[in-house]
């Protein structure tokens, strides 16, 4: 007779004595005396008093019964590292037993004496509720209390091997209270998605060959309640307003930053404590799934800052779990980040690597997550990263080379990429380490793409630089065409660039207020026609004078002057010209996608490149004046004959620019130039790109209203 079945509201429903109908091949779950042993010094009695059966029929439990989630083929695999899906068995877990709903803990601490949970239910009572530590070696320490569910609060109390007692949150507790409050809370992932259409066609949203422009954003200073501005909006209210706007916007995906629970609110969501939590500051995990499922319904991917680098040594986190050093390295050298002050994950031991890649599958199976940008990775591939001299040690081949972690990243990607091939990995990586992104059977590290930090800092250099004096400084924007097609990059203006000082993107760039907007829109403009996917941080879409606050909403209210709404109609603008025109993403990482018509007028300021696909009709000229003078009757050579058209000019007047256009078509002449046999005779505006296509048909240009 099969059992009846229980929806509790868990990840998925249970049955009956917590049995869910597994695959052919896994154990039922027991309760034996031989699967777990009382713990052998209790710290604390409690005189319990008599208890009042809730029924008649009701058998009576123990406060702690005997029961275990795990087989003996789930603890190998936790032991040996090779456990992916860690979540379902350690944490917090609502079920019934013996007709009882109650909730089963189980936490690894191999080397506590004592554990027991602790939290409302028993006013925090250390000696009432004592996990069972099994016989296997493994270090779990597990149990199923009775009548204690969703919402409930706790901790875990742990007896060191030294005798320090430890409150501790749950590393797996799938929600966290509100900081400054540092309990666990029991909660499930349980949502009926609604976004099938876009799980079943995702690959058609996520390829390498397609369209992928991120908009990066910080959720708790996008945008504040309207009427009390210190006030987050929730993962909800932010559906109602985000998914428009990025929808107009044109962005094909958003990239939050780390939205995980963190204790701190100015490390941006970087130093995080509950891994498998959403942040409570905005609502509940329900309420993120909201979120992702609208932006799906929309076409719009979502990524995630995933960060296994560091963490915080915060008391009720990871450091010092049990007593000692469990998830992060022992040695200070390995084990310290010097630059932020915080931990740094022991990527040899097995049940680490198994906890962070778990936690990476996490966020792609429970939260239909597209893609995971993993912050930091330059770190975690050198030992003697942001160290001196004396403050490292080499690794057992006389280098610097952080072995275990090359190795756990490698073990990350093909994990990712095995489990949901359809989505990608981003390494925010800043040095020149061979092959980020390219696949491990070659000898690369897996990810799909990598941040391609030297356009970047590149970049803003030269147009920092007075367009009188950029002619002497015209390698700082070609170099980037020697080395862009080593790696699969993704070209990044991120929020790293907008903070501490560094100013606003518009206040980076020089002259008077015309040629700081025309500037700004010229540099966008280069981004988007560069071999390359592209991400920009909120604000810079609008051209936001202050640096980026993470205390206050975005500066919203400068969408009322026409320049700022200029610079916003450009990036509309360039995202769908991204999207309709092939030769900007067919061959986004190869090299025939790209060519150099002239790439050597170091004088006038002035570079032109064609981008290509496979179809040689989808061909581009781009044209970018790096000066505010504007050329006439200037030449350049093309392929083949026909009917050229502008069809993108980032100095017309919708943009706020002067205006100056090719208006109708232009017509091929046999005049061999820059090595063709034809050429075409253009203007070129003042501070601009100008995107040229051959065409039949003369199509709109790409201005939006």
């Amino acid at each position: 007779m099969a059992k009846k079945k229980i929806d509790t509201g868990n990840d998925t429903p249970v049955e009956k004595d917590g049995v869910k109908k597994a695959k052919p091949a896994a154990k039922k779950p027991v309760a034996a005396s031989k699967a777990a042993k009382k713990p052998a010094v209790p710290v604390e009695k409690e005189k319990k008093p008599a208890s009042k059966r809730q029924a008649e029929t009701e058998p009576i439990l123990k406060s702690v019964e005997v029961y275990s989630r795990f087989t003996d083929f789930d603890i190998a695999l936790f032991k040996s590292g090779k456990h992916y899906k860690l979540y379902e068995k350690l944490g917090s877990h609502v079920i019934q037993f013996k007709d009882i709903i109650g909730t089963y803990f189980a936490v690894w601490a191999p080397n506590a004496q004592y554990v027991a949970v602790v939290g409302n239910f028993n006013g925090w009572n250390r000696g009432s509720h004592a996990l069972y530590v099994r016989w296997d070696g493994s270090g779990i320490w597990e149990g199923f209390i009775p009548h204690v569910g969703n919402g409930e609060t706790y901790k875990y109390y742990i007896k060191s091997s030294t005798g320090e007692d430890l409150e501790k949150a749950d590393p797996f507790a799938l929600r966290w209270e509100v900081a400054p409050h540092t309990a666990s809370i029991v909660a499930d992932t349980y949502y009926e998605w609604k976004d099938g259409d876009w799980m079943a066609n995702r690959f058609r949203h996520n390829a390498l060959n397609l369209p992928y422009s991120v908009y990066e954003m910080h959720i708790g200073s996008w945008a504040r309640n309207v009427e009390s501005p210190d006030e987050f909006l929730t993962y909800s209210q932010l559906a109602d307003k985000l998914v428009p706007y990025i929808k107009e916007m044109g962005f094909t995906h958003v990239e939050f930053m780390p939205i995980m629970e963190h204790p701190y609110y100015p490390s941006w969501g970087y130093q995080i404590t509950g891994f498998f939590a959403a942040s409570s500051r905005y609502g509940s995990p329900q309420e993120l799934m909201y979120l992702v499922e609208k932006l799906h319904e929309a076409g719009i991917g979502v990524i995630l800052d995933w960060v296994p680098s560091h963490f915080p040594g915060d008391a009720h986190g990871l450091f010092k779990f049990d007593g000692t050093h469990l998830y992060e390295h022992a040695d200070p050298n390995k084990g310290f980040h010097p630059d932020w002050k915080s931990y740094i994950f022991n990527y040899g031991r097995n049940e680490v690597r198994a906890f962070l890649i778990s936690n990476a599958l996490f966020w792609l199976e429970r939260y239909h997550v597209d893609g995971l940008r993993v912050d930091a990775v330059a770190s975690m591939l050198y030992l003697d990263y942001s160290r001196n001299h004396g403050e490292w040690e080499t690794n057992i081949y006389g280098g610097n080379e952080n072995l275990e972690a090359i190795s756990f990243l490698k073990e990350f990607n093909e994990a990712v990429y095995q489990h949901f091939p359809d989505t990608q990995t981003i390494a925010e990586e800043s040095t020149a380490y061979t092959g980020v992104s390219r696949p491990v059977y070659t000898g690369g590290l897996g990810f799909g793409m990598k941040w391609m930090m030297g356009w970047m800092h590149d970049t803003i250099k030269y147009f920092s630089t007075d367009p009188l004096y950029r002619k002497y400084h015209h390698n700082q924007i070609t170099f980037s065409l020697i080395y862009v097609f080593t790696e699969n990059f993704m070209l990044p203006f991120s929020h790293d660039e907008v903070v501490y000082g560094k100013g606003s993107m518009l206040n980076k760039m020089p002259g008077d207020e015309w040629q700081k907007f025309a500037n700004l829109r010229l540099l966008y403009s280069y981004m988007f026609t560069h071999p390359g996917t592209k991400l920009l941080f909120m604000g810079c879409e609008f051209g936001q004078g202050n640096e980026w606050s993470f205390q206050n909403s975005l500066d919203w209210h400068v969408l009322q002057y026409p320049n700022h709404q200029g610079i916003k109609e450009v990036i509309k603008a360039l995202n769908h010209l991204y999207k309709d025109e092939p030769a900007l993403y067919e061959k986004g990482f190869e090299g025939d996608g790209f060519e150099w018509v002239d790439g050597g007028n170091a004088n006038d300021s002035i570079l032109i490149y064609n981008r290509k696909g496979h179809d040689e009709a989808n061909e581009l000229v781009i044209v970018l004046n790096m000066t505010p003078i504007p050329h006439y009757n200037y030449r350049v050579g093309v392929h083949s004959r026909g009917k050229w058209v502008e069809i993108f000019n980032s100095d017309a007047k919708q943009f706020w620019g002067s205006g100056i256009e090719n208006a109708g078509p232009v017509n091929t002449e046999t005049v061999n130039w820059h090595g063709r046999e034809h050429s075409i005779n253009i203007t070129i505006p003042p501070l601009s790109a100008t995107v040229f296509k051959k065409v039949k048909v003369v199509p709109p240009k790409y201005e939006l209203k």
